[in-house]
């Protein structure tokens, strides 16, 4: 016993990564099983490489808006809106991607193309540089909004190309099963919602790996500097630096330095040379995204002679769906338009909902929660291991509901999805009213012991991320799958691009969230609006549910 507590208290980290491995290993085995025997041959090949490329991806997505603050010294506010803008970029620059391998007709090299821009990116990223000062007005930060911006250039060339070519396998599939007749047709479209699900699947096996390699590096790093991570000193130090502390800022500071060779008698120099190996840290983390990049590129070029190239449809579609038609059946387009822009609407909010996992909840993780055992940065993996978890649960108890007898239609999960969503927050109001929860900059300029008392465990994070990644499986594969069935036939994929813009706006807003939660008096008011938009959304979806059923038939 006392051998396992030793370990667990010097390699917290890594036991938690091994055992997350081992739970989730059975399930990415269970996934290539029913890949291999069900499903085209190429969707492994394409799932392999997008989990690589999320897995590079999401290292950095899940320090992002902390590494900000903790490098340039900015406040949560502002790297907030760096962060949403970048989330925006990563949505809306799929489109012109999506344009660009249509016209040019070679989606492979388009695929190709965005993995090398991405690697670029995360090799500027991973670059170590520093300058007096530091800000928004140095040239590092310059040169990592560069990164960024060649990061979400590349995901627009990459991300929703190779979801095209998956597209296209199906359609190859289901066209040699349409040979073999009526049922067995029936049969392969019955395979392409499970085909892409577990695509989806892949790309959160990534996502659950990929939040521990950033802490973990970090934290190696400043081991190897006779230091120890505190998720508060990076923004203590940038102030004493600048010249800005208030309150009990120094005070903090000079207990949190307590133990260090020289902090005494060089303030300054501490200071400065722990945000420097804090952030040399991370940026070494940024090379494992490179290295993904690469591999995600060697198994697509290694694959891209077996995987098909998605082919033009207008002609087809033109024959069936006259311009005599189009006119005969214009109430019904504006119906189903009206319909879809209805739900768009919701998702907007949703996305604003949800993606507080990289904002207001980062930072909530960061100074509320305790994270002597797990950086607040790791507890991103929890969203993605739940999808991995829960998906089955999920697809298995609609299924069940169907057989007998009582489907619930897509308008009524998302409806649904929203409320689970208002549960998170409903769920976060109580742990903040019953531990008085101030704003988050009133709680940081309270005494070390002060917050230390107050700060409550991981679990809530947990029970969080639980509701909210329920909501998640209610909302965006069915949502998608919506759009699908409600966009007129000649519209489908400008219908597409639609959803994407839907949840690009809602990534815009999400900066809000930390504004709120550093600003309004109690912490509680910043959940409640979250909780409040969640079921005002719900509500207006069970308004109409029965219009959203009857043109979604």
């Amino acid at each position: 016993m006392g051998t396992l507590s030793n370990l667990w208290q010097n390699h917290r980290m890594l036991m938690v990564f091994v055992m997350i491995l081992i739970i989730v290993i059975p399930f990415l085995i269970f996934y290539l099983n029913k890949a291999k025997k069900e499903h085209p041959k190429g969707l492994i090949a394409a799932a392999l490489s997008n989990m690589g490329e999320r897995f590079g991806y999401y290292i950095m997505n899940a320090v992002l808006v902390l590494f900000i603050c903790s490098k340039f010294g900015i406040s949560d506010v502002t790297s907030g809106v760096i962060f949403a803008v970048f989330y925006f970029l990563i949505y809306v620059l799929a489109l012109p991607g999506g344009i660009i391998a249509d016209r040019t007709q070679n989606y492979k090299r388009t695929i190709i193309s965005g993995i090398v821009v991405m690697a670029i990116g995360y090799g500027l990223l991973s670059i170590p540089v520093f300058s007096e000062g530091g800000g928004m007005k140095s040239w590092p930060f310059v040169l990592a909004m560069l990164a960024l911006i060649l990061i979400a250039c590349g995901n627009g060339l990459f991300k929703g190309n190779l979801q095209a070519v998956v597209g296209q396998l199906y359609d190859d599939f289901e066209a040699e099963a349409a040979k073999q007749g009526p049922e067995a047709l029936a049969a392969a479209k019955e395979k392409r919602d499970s085909g892409f699900q577990i695509f989806y699947v892949f790309i959160n096996i990534g996502g659950v790996i990929a939040p521990f390699v950033a802490p973990i590096i970090r934290d190696w790093y400043l081991k190897t500097k006779d230091l120890v991570y505190n998720a508060d000193l990076p923004r203590l130090c940038h102030k004493f630096i600048m010249g800005t502390m208030e309150g009990n800022d120094m005070s903090n500071l000079t207990a949190l330095s307590q133990g260090y060779s020289g902090a005494s008698e060089n303030l300054a120099g501490f200071c400065q040379n722990y945000i420097q190996v804090y952030n040399t840290g991370v940026h070494y983390s940024f090379i494992v995204s490179v290295l993904a990049m690469l591999i995600s590129l060697a198994i697509f070029i290694a694959v891209k002679h077996k995987l098909p190239n998605p082919v033009k449809k207008v002609k087809a579609d033109v024959k069936e769906y006259t311009e005599a038609e189009r006119l005969a059946d214009a109430k019904e387009i504006k119906q189903r338009m009206a319909a879809l822009y209805a739900v768009l609407g919701i998702a907007v909010f949703f996305w604003f909902s949800f993606h507080q996992n990289a904002q207001s909840l980062s930072i909530f993780a960061r100074d509320f929660v305790d994270t002597s055992a797990l950086a607040p940065e790791i507890l991103q993996f929890i969203n993605p291991f739940f999808v991995i978890v829960l998906t089955p649960i999920v697809m298995w108890i609609f299924a069940s509901l169907l057989r007998k007898g009582k489907e619930v239609s897509t308008p009524k999960k998302i409806a649904l999805g929203m409320f689970i969503a208002a549960c998170a927050y409903i769920f976060l109001i109580i742990i903040a009213v019953a531990h008085n929860y101030p704003s988050g900059n009133a709680f940081k300029a309270l005494p070390e012991a002060e917050k230390a008392a107050m700060k409550t465990g991981p679990w809530v994070m947990i029970v969080t991320y639980f509701f909210l990644t329920v909501a998640e499986l209610f909302i965006s594969p069915l949502g998608l799958s919506f759009v699908s069935k409600i966009a007129p036939r000649h519209m489908v994929g400008m219908c597409q691009g639609l959803w994407l813009s839907a949840t690009a706006v809602g990534n815009l807003l999400i900066f809000l969230g930390v504004r709120m939660l550093n600003s309004f008096p109690q912490q509680w008011m910043t959940w409640a609006v979250f909780a409040l938009i969640c079921l005002i959304s719900m509500g207006i979806m069970f308004g109409m549910l029965k219009w959203l059923e009857r043109v979604a038939k």
